[in-house]
């Protein structure tokens, strides 16, 4: 049976968290242990962990940094990082569970738009998909690792943008890092809200300035003022 901690960074987004928390209390296969890092500090979320027995854990409002906190507080010999927001598969952690048995360090979810879709969903997910190949997947498809790789790679960056990027080429330097089938769902409410094109193109922006060496704080900034 996989030993297994879940780690969610969480800002002001406690009704898909509720959501997330039921989906995991629901599981056949349940996890160790939950642990909701904070970035707002806010009663409303604590209370929302209390009542799905979550561990709630203030931090500040970092996402690099909210899931380095979770991670050094977590008990489980494997560790999973999910979004607020995300939507499950029936059997995750028997997917996750059969990755191990197989020799991964570690590995990632098919990454799905959750309803309402629209066309650009179609074209999008599988350009997804061949990025994450040979390119890094980000943190909303569900990584997952034991909790020797985690810290063996170097943990997660203490930044608001790209944290995962030098994680997940720490963990494929260690061994193999296994893209699932199973899918993970993602809120599409940020894509309908900006325009499908117009995120995907902004993301892509991003993803290359920090490829030039633009700091992440930076890109973070400029993030905020072209989706707000």
């Amino acid at each position: 049976m996989l030993n297994l901690s879940v780690i969610i960074p969480c800002y002001r987004d406690e009704d898909k968290l509720a959501d997330l928390l039921a989906q995991l209390r629901s599981l056949y296969r349940r996890p160790l242990e939950i642990i909701v890092v904070d970035g707002a500090s806010a009663g409303t979320c604590r209370s929302v962990c209390d009542q799905y027995k979550a561990r709630w854990v203030a931090s500040e409002p970092c996402r690099g940094s909210q899931l380095l906190t979770g991670a050094s507080l977590a008990q489980g010999d494997a560790l999973w990082f999910l979004h607020a927001d995300n939507r499950l598969p029936p059997d995750p952690i028997g997917a996750m569970e059969r990755s191990f048995e197989q020799g991964a360090v570690g590995g990632y979810f098919c990454f799905r738009f959750d309803a309402p879709r629209a066309r650009a969903a179609l074209l999008l997910e599988p350009a997804i998909a061949f990025r994450c190949r040979f390119g890094v997947p980000y943190g909303d498809q569900g990584l997952f690792m034991t909790r020797q790789a985690y810290f063996s790679a170097g943990g997660h960056s203490p930044w608001p943008l790209f944290e995962e990027v030098s994680l997940v080429r720490g963990l494929r330097r260690l061994g193999r890092f296994m893209p699932l089938r199973e899918s993970i769902f993602v809120d599409p409410r940020r894509w309908h809200r900006d325009g499908w094109w117009r995120r995907t193109w902004v993301n892509r922006n991003l993803a290359l300035a920090f490829a030039r060496g633009v700091a992440p704080e930076k890109l973070a900034a400029r993030y905020r003022s072209k989706t707000n």
